[in-house]
């Protein structure tokens, strides 16, 4: 864990949602710019600046692990390489993110692969999806980013979104892969730093209230050309609501 402190899962369960905005607000300068402008310029050198989905969503939907296709919501879904893959999947699709650059090229992509991607620009808090409205959340690099003291309230959120029965897919910053930071200076620096990592056991404890993980591995390494994104240092996981 580079040292850190152990991330819990409740530490900010008592505060009320006006301590949660002034927590808000103390990350908003930095959190904002980097999401407004990150997606502008398509040829960063940016490893998932890619167009093809994640190498282990492709895998759980060989092996029939995501069931048969219903309604998908891809949480911070960055330019739809997995939302649109989804729905080429047979998924009814759904996207939200922050970046309107990023939404312009999920578009783009969706109309180029011929399928129907519907896209929201804002937070998943703000617009959040109905009640037992979903059969699979997918999250590839939105939980990471996400300040502590919102935590507990996203596992709260996909939970209530999911039905019975239905899937969470996450990928995320495995230990090392993130910025070693722990709670108390993410709040110290006023930023979440590129992106906070995370042990199994504190996925495990976070998710698995609500879920059964049903997977929790490490990412496995794509090569250059491969038609699937993989990364070494991320962690995957399937999980059932429960």
């Amino acid at each position: 864990m580079n040292g850190r402190a152990p991330r819990q899962a409740e530490r900010f369960a008592a505060l009320d949602e006006a301590q949660h905005h002034a927590l808000d607000a103390r990350l908003a300068a930095a959190e904002h710019a980097r999401w407004q402008g990150f997606y502008a310029d398509r040829t960063r050198p940016r490893p998932f600046f890619v167009e093809t989905p994640d190498e282990n969503l492709v895998d759980w939907r060989q092996r029939g692990l995501l069931a048969p296709p219903g309604r998908a919501l891809d949480v911070g879904c960055g330019n739809g390489r997995n939302a649109v893959w989804l729905a080429g999947q047979g998924f009814e699709a759904h996207g939200v993110d922050l970046s309107a650059q990023a939404l312009d090229w999920a578009a783009e992509l969706a109309r180029r692969r011929g399928v129907v991607l519907a896209l929201q620009q804002g937070s998943v808090f703000e617009r959040g999806p109905a009640a037992a409205s979903l059969d699979l959340a997918y999250d590839s690099g939105c939980f990471h980013h996400l300040a502590p003291h919102r935590r507990l309230a996203y596992v709260e959120l996909l939970a209530r979104a999911l039905r019975p029965g239905g899937r969470l897919g996450l990928v995320c910053f495995g230990p090392g892969a993130g910025c070693g930071w722990d709670d108390e200076e993410v709040y110290r620096r006023g930023s979440l730093g590129g992106g906070l990592d995370y042990t199994e056991a504190e996925l495990r404890a976070f998710w698995g209230r609500d879920f059964e993980i049903v997977e929790l591995r490490p990412m496995r390494a794509m090569s250059a050309g491969d038609e699937r994104f993989g990364l070494e240092g991320l962690w995957a996981m399937l999980a059932l609501r429960r």
